[in-house]
């Protein structure tokens, strides 16, 4: 009979130091997996640099916003009801007080002919008064001309003056109901006018944000920003200044820019103005360094006309200003 050769093992002595020394490796290579890359790699993305004059003298960095020329306009509509047709698509360059859209308009042109019915009424009634008074003047007339004072009795001469003054009232008043009628038809001219909605000025528009057979409504208390539109040439650019840095820009001087994440796109954006007042900051980059709590100028640049394939109206932008004094 063969001897067991595990008769003679130990648990303490020969088990328990084989499995801490099995542990001990499993715990090694697992570490060793889990340990993160610790190898230094290029930035995807090159950092925006100054360039030029700009190299090696005194700037101020900022960040900032494509915007139209005119700023960002939000079409509305004045009347409620269902959009009948849509004039444009987003990128469509308008002239001013071209359609953009229009909304159902049968119940309007329905009060128009009622209006166009009392107009039409309100000409037969003056028209039939103008005859009344005609015949009612001549009837006083032929009663006062009578040679003969006996031949008319003087309730006849008052009752015709009386007819020759109802008459005159009577077209008075078909006069006013006219009037009235042709205001109400102007009115309703107007609200048919309004059910067009035409663009304010020339530009292009940027979003669109209403289909056909959509319901429109004025009511509610907000206003539904239907048609985004902006003069797009040129294109500005609104960037932020920290307001401890303000005091040293150099207004008047042009600006170098590039799309966020596109440094190697420079350009020159001249100086167009400097809001007059400072606010708070609206418009982040999202960087671990970023302070939100601040305070910023806002300096409009505008965009050579050949740098506007490389701009999109609300994208960001980097940009390096000009300043006085030491190199900021």
């Amino acid at each position: 009979m063969m001897a067991n050769p595990f008769k003679n093992l130990s648990f303490s002595r020969q088990i328990l130091p084989a499995l801490a020394v099995l542990g001990l490796i499993v715990a090694a290579a697992f570490i060793s997996g889990t340990l993160p890359n610790r190898e230094l790699t290029e930035p995807e993305r090159e950092p925006p640099r100054a360039t030029g004059d700009l190299a090696n003298s005194a700037r101020i960095a900022g960040s900032g916003v494509v915007e139209p020329s005119s700023e960002v306009i939000a079409i509305g509509t004045a009347l409620s009801g269902l959009v009948t047709d849509l004039l444009v698509q987003p990128g469509d360059f308008v002239s001013q007080g071209q359609p953009l859209f229009t909304v159902d308009t049968r119940a309007i042109r329905s009060q128009l002919a009622e209006a166009n019915s009392a107009i039409a009424e309100a000409q037969a009634a003056i028209s039939e008064a103008r005859t009344a008074q005609t015949t009612a003047i001549r009837q006083l007339d032929l009663y006062r001309n009578v040679s003969d004072p006996a031949a008319v009795s003087r309730a006849e001469v008052i009752r015709a003056e009386g007819d020759a003054m109802a008459a005159g009232e009577r077209l008075n008043l078909a006069r006013a109901r006219l009037g009235a009628a042709q205001a109400r038809a102007s009115s309703i001219q107007t609200e048919l006018g309004r059910a067009t909605v035409r663009a304010p000025m020339a530009g292009q528009i940027l979003s669109v944000d209403i289909r056909p057979g959509e319901f429109l409504s004025t009511g509610g208390g907000g206003s539904q920003n239907i048609i985004e539109m902006g003069e797009t040439r040129p294109l500005h650019i609104r960037i932020d200044v920290d307001e401890e840095q303000a005091p040293r820009v150099d207004l008047g001087a042009p600006a170098i820019v590039s799309p966020r994440g596109a440094a190697e796109n420079q350009v020159s954006a001249s100086f167009v103005r400097a809001e007059p007042v400072v606010v708070p900051k609206r418009q982040l980059t999202n960087t671990a360094a970023e302070r939100v709590d601040v305070r910023v100028l806002q300096i409009i640049y505008a965009l050579p006309d050949s740098a506007r394939e490389n701009f999109r109206v609300g994208q960001q932008v980097d940009a390096f200003i000009p300043a006085t004094g030491d190199e900021g």
